[in-house]
């Protein structure tokens, strides 16, 4: 086995490993090599859906996306599909998945199909750092606070897309989570907010709500705390939900990656609520 270090904030490139092998052992120290790195990438992973689907089970119980239909003959899978003139694809913004959930994700698996020949890298930040480094009086001021997260309405997921279908709910969902979480395996803290979803910090104004959550939006996404990963065909990507934000980067221009389909395969697991 090999790790190369993609960034010094997070992120790891591993080869040497089978995501096909789902033993005991073999899952252990993907989960191992997770928890340190925070989104770990391999290349050549020739695997099928349904592998892709026992490596998941490991992790916990598989979710069910609430607004997006998956693929026919596997409900756990979303395919997620930028077409050929498309200059948007899914989850073009800084977030953490599903945080409008009691249960927001634990890990995601998002296998690449189909790349275009430049354009769409997905970015992490690490948001244990962010907390780290966040100023001191920010950092005073949520001292035990909530924020409310509210998701889009399936508009957001699907109508902006040529190629991606809902699958008929069209409610909306909020719940409430800590400002800073804590990890429930490491025991680290992470500032647990994100500019998709997070509306308010509850027991505050709503200006001076806003003008901390700008402020903490930015500084989330300093360039010192992420890392960028180019995809290839056949490539995996895992990824910890509960403390990294990510984003799929839209710059398809033309005569660069306008023009060609960007096809991957995402399975998320169902994570516990924050504390």
């Amino acid at each position: 086995m090999d790790v190369k270090l993609i960034s010094g904030a997070l992120g790891a490139e591993i080869s040497g490993i089978n995501l096909a092998d789902t033993s005991v052992s073999n899952f252990n120290l993907i989960n191992k090599l997770l928890l340190e790195h925070k989104v770990l990438f391999f290349r050549n992973q020739n695997i099928t859906a349904d592998d892709q689907i026992s490596l998941a089970k490991c992790f916990g119980p598989l979710e069910k996306h609430v607004y997006v239909k998956p693929r026919e003959n596997y409900p756990e899978i979303i395919r997620i599909i930028k077409g050929p003139n498309e200059k948007h694809q899914w989850g073009e913004t800084w977030h953490t998945d599903v945080s409008y959930n009691v249960k927001p994700t634990k890990v995601i698996i998002l296998r690449s199909v189909k790349i275009p020949p430049v354009g769409g890298d997905t970015m992490f930040s690490n948001m244990e750092i962010a907390y780290e480094t966040l100023d001191k009086e920010i950092k005073n001021k949520l001292k035990n606070k909530t924020a409310i997260h509210s998701s889009l309405g399936a508009a957001a997921f699907v109508d902006k897309y040529e190629k991606m279908s809902g699958n008929g709910n069209m409610d909306e969902y909020s719940n409430i989570h800590p400002v800073v979480r804590t990890h429930p395996e490491t025991g680290k803290k992470i500032l647990y907010v994100n500019s998709m979803y997070t509306k308010k910090i509850n027991d505050m104004d709503k200006k001076e709500s806003d003008e901390i959550l700008n402020e903490i939006f930015k500084h989330q996404e300093r360039l010192d705390f992420t890392c960028r990963f180019k995809w290839t065909e056949n490539a995996v990507a895992i990824w910890d939900n509960r403390s990294t934000l990510h984003q799929g980067l839209t710059d398809f221009f033309p005569g660069k990656g306008l023009g060609y389909e960007r096809i991957m395969d995402r399975i998320a697991i169902e994570g516990d609520k924050p504390h």
